[in-house]
């Protein structure tokens, strides 16, 4: 499991470090969210992260662009990042703005 070099982390999230260890063992998180880019699909998705306990997951681990207390703030961390992108880019591409090179706006 990788995580975004400028990793997004709601209020709520008083250990980032700690928690995340332990997404990078799987380990059984009740209160977390993640916000995940998940490559294939080429999307941003949200999920509880006892959803990284399915198989898939391990075979395909998500690339975690944000974590979040609760869906709400992982709700509020995505409005967030497509702030961030429009007013850099002028575009609600946030895959472009969170991999590749934005525009930046004069």
């Amino acid at each position: 499991m990788k995580f975004y070099k400028k990793l997004y982390i709601g209020d709520t999230i008083k250990n980032p470090d700690k928690i995340k260890r332990k997404l990078k063992k799987y380990a059984k998180l009740t209160n977390i969210y993640v916000i995940a880019y998940m490559e294939k699909d080429r999307r941003i998705e949200i999920f509880h992260s006892i959803m990284l306990q399915q198989p898939y997951y391990k075979d395909n681990p998500p690339y975690v662009i944000g974590i979040a207390g609760s869906k709400e703030e992982a709700n509020n961390l995505i409005c967030r990042i497509t702030e961030e992108a429009v007013r850099q880019t002028e575009t609600a591409d946030l895959i472009a703005y969170l991999f590749g090179e934005p525009r930046v706006r004069n």
